[in-house]
């Protein structure tokens, strides 16, 4: 079906202009309309992820891509998230009002596309039917900018850096944006103060980013600005896109897992092995086979078709969850969120685990001599992040020379007799007290193979303070599906540091925003093995009788 473009715009309450691109099929019906709204201007149109807009129009649609208050030609200031629900709903009515249209709307994109679909449905506009909201944070607090009580400082920083750049070009500042530009291609992470970066301080003075970092705990602030307070009596049928690698997927998992107890509508999840951009085969250094490619768009078009077209497309009699399975690479079809039986791996240890990869162990049996493993945290050389979903590069890599560092714990299972298949929520507990106020915990799982090579596959942060006595801390690692091969092995690192996905904890228990450089500390550190200190991985097994 030949497609046509035009650019069209519509005035707010207040009278601000928002511009569009429209991509219409070259035909006299009516045909409903896909919506997305995005700060990046409009001509990119989340293609990073997503098939051109002009794609979606061939299938029968009328694509509408249009720019934020205050970014791309619209109008307006832009104040994250703040307009997004008013402007959101007068956006929704516009659509649905345009020339060729049915009147019915759907909406789709990630990240903030995700989010102005959840802004939009928060205020009912009558016309939206269908939402696909992909990598969101439901709670801003806990599913974007902290993880574990840690700010995110690389993806906050990095983001901000972005907005702040595109912003200076927006307002034709040309040597504020050249700063800026330098600056987020080699993110500032060593100013006075290490999260705060001057120059974000002095041209970007507005940026969230500064609110971000002055409500370090939750708050009111986070309760008035997320989704999951605006979105309780919303109930839409909601295709949900996650990937396991994404720093945004707990925020996904919230969502669909609140929408699946209380709507009266479809709700279905699909998660794939990738990380926020792109959606491909390979994320860091691993092949997932062609099985990885997204096959969103196809998807989304079937879930638009049976929404806004009143087409049975199969969806009412198919599984609600797709979940990617790592190791195997193929798709896991489930009909609720996993449930799998808990089975637990014990840590134990020589005393060496930090100088030896074969002196810490994960065993099955929880009849341990008790043991302690010291490590110290020296803030002049942080353990580095590597992969995961919270550094960039993003995914899964040969972390092997990481766990070779004296600053992090290895603990190793014997060879697996048989394969082992994860699926759902991942905890480790482990016994832990340092010598100062607080402190950091960083726990990776990563399957080590034949050869010596260990990737990481999922990973957990954990912020702690006044814990100078010994306690039992509890870290949650991203959920996962991940198959892995008998004969490799199961490793659990743990490390004071994952810089720069996280800032270096200075040991005094200070905010990330109020840490000098100067101010960081040398933490020595003690983790419990055994006896009445039993540490552990506690893992989401899927028995083989069920596989």
């Amino acid at each position: 079906m030949k497609v046509k473009k035009e650019t069209s715009s519509m005035v707010t309450r207040d009278g601000v202009r928002l511009d569009a691109d429209i991509y219409r099929p070259d035909a006299e019906d009516e045909f409903p309309v896909l919506l997305m709204r995005q700060p990046y201007g409009r001509a990119i149109a989340s293609t990073v992820v997503y098939a051109h807009p002009a794609w979606y129009a061939a299938q029968g649609y009328l694509v509408v891509i249009q720019d934020v208050r205050g970014r791309g030609t619209s109008e307006g200031k832009f104040d994250l998230f703040a307009y997004e629900v008013e402007d959101g709903f007068e956006t929704v009515n516009w659509a649905a009002s345009l020339p060729g249209s049915t009147g019915n709307v759907g909406m789709y994109g990630f990240s903030y596309q995700g989010m102005t679909q959840l802004y939009a449905a928060a205020a009912h506009p009558v016309a939206l039917k269908t939402l696909c909201p992909a990598m969101i944070g439901y709670d801003l607090y806990s599913d974007w900018a902290y993880e574990g009580g840690a700010f995110c400082l690389q993806a906050n920083l990095g983001w901000a850096m972005q907005l702040a750049t595109e912003t200076a070009r927006l307002q034709g500042d040309e040597p504020a944006y050249h700063k800026l530009y330098a600056a987020s291609r080699n993110l500032p992470l060593y100013d006075q103060y290490p999260a705060r970066p001057d120059i974000l301080k002095a041209l970007a003075p507005d940026s969230f980013y500064h609110q971000w970092l002055n409500n370090p705990y939750p708050s009111e602030y986070w309760e008035q600005l997320s989704p999951r307070q605006l979105m309780q009596d919303v109930d839409l049928p909601m295709l949900h896109i996650g990937g396991w690698f994404d720093t945004f997927l707990r925020g996904n998992i919230h969502l669909y897992k609140d929408m699946a107890v209380r709507s009266t509508q479809l709700q279905h999840l699909l998660i794939g092995p990738w990380a926020h951009i792109p959606w491909g085969r390979r994320v860091g250094t691993v092949d997932y086979g062609i099985g990885a490619n997204s096959p969103v768009d196809q998807l989304q078009v079937r879930w638009f078709d049976q929404f806004l077209k009143g087409i049975d497309t199969g969806f009412l009699d198919e599984p609600p969850i797709c979940l990617f399975e790592m190791g195997s690479n193929h798709w896991r079809y489930c009909d609720a969120w996993p449930s799998s039986p808990q089975k637990s791996y014990y840590l134990a240890s020589s005393g060496l685990a930090s100088l030896r990869d074969d002196a810490g162990f994960l065993v099955e049996d929880d009849n341990i001599a008790l043991c302690q493993d010291v490590f110290v945290h020296d803030p002049w050389r942080p353990v580095p992040a590597s992969g995961g979903h919270a550094a960039v590069p993003f995914g899964s890599c040969d972390r092997s020379a990481i766990d070779c560092r004296t600053d992090v714990l290895t603990y190793t299972s014997p060879a697996l007799r048989e394969d082992l298949l994860l699926a759902g929520e991942v905890v480790v507990e482990v016994w832990c007290t340092a010598d100062t106020p607080s402190f950091d915990l960083c726990a990776v799982l990563s399957e080590v193979h034949t050869n010596g090579r260990v990737y990481n596959f999922t990973q957990g942060y954990l912020r702690v303070n006044s814990a100078q006595e010994t306690a039992l801390l509890r870290i949650s690692l991203q959920p996962t599906c991940m198959r892995l091969t008998q004969g490799n092995a199961l490793r659990l690192s743990l490390s004071a540091a994952c810089f720069p996905a996280y800032p270096v904890n200075p040991g005094t228990g200070a905010a990330a925003g109020e840490t000098r450089l100067i101010d960081s500390q040398i933490v020595t550190l003690k983790v419990s093995c055994g006896g009445d200190y039993l540490s552990r991985v506690v893992l989401p097994v899927v028995l083989p009788t069920s596989d």
